[in-house]
């Protein structure tokens, strides 16, 4: 996948695959029709790790890599996580704000030449039931992340066995990589 054309994507879908001992996610286009279309990107992150990372490749050959996110720290509640490019230079980072989230999950999404963009769940209702009743965890979460009350992008959970996001676009400058690894966080990191 060249840079440009990832680039140039207003919509794309991330699904996460079934496997035991890593959580791995696909990241495809949308075809004009709406469905899935090419891969654009193959993430994979062990599970139980003491310092999440997370590595994200052109595909899932796992040949070569497109970006990474890693946490700064072990076991913070409020951790930022650096994105970088293969080379390992930085495309921006991520944070969870551990005090909002306790109602209602709040990030935050910093790339330089950027405003600050702040994601948080859509629904605060739903988003009381999946922190208070263990049994509906599993529902739905939308996420809306804007920059001075402006949209930048939406991350859409759907209903389904597996889970899958819709992601889409608004802000035309925002690196879709940072985009990518804010998605695939959202599911891999969550629950913590």
């Amino acid at each position: 996948m060249q840079l440009d054309n990832l680039q140039s994507q207003h919509q794309f879908h991330v699904r996460q695959r079934l496997r035991m001992m890593v959580n791995q996610y696909e990241v495809r286009a949308v075809s004009p029709d709406g469905t899935e279309g090419e891969l654009l990107a193959f993430a994979q992150q062990k599970r139980l790790a003491f310092k999440e990372q997370v590595t994200i490749y052109t595909d899932d050959s796992k040949q070569q890599p497109l970006l990474g996110f890693k946490a700064r720290q072990r076991l913070d509640l409020g951790a930022t996580y650096d994105v970088t490019d293969a080379a390992g230079s930085p495309i921006g980072l991520f944070r969870k704000d551990f005090a909002q989230s306790l109602l209602r999950s709040t990030w935050h999404v910093e790339q330089n030449g950027l405003p600050q963009v702040t994601g948080q769940e859509r629904s605060l209702p739903v988003a009381l039931l999946r922190r208070f009743v263990d049994s509906l965890s599993w529902l739905p979460y939308h996420f809306d992340f804007t920059a001075g009350g402006q949209p930048v992008f939406t991350v859409v959970k759907k209903w389904g066995l597996r889970d899958k996001y819709i992601v889409e676009v608004q802000h035309p400058q925002i690196d879709r990589r940072l985009v990518i690894a804010m998605a695939v966080a959202l599911d891999a990191l969550q629950a913590r």
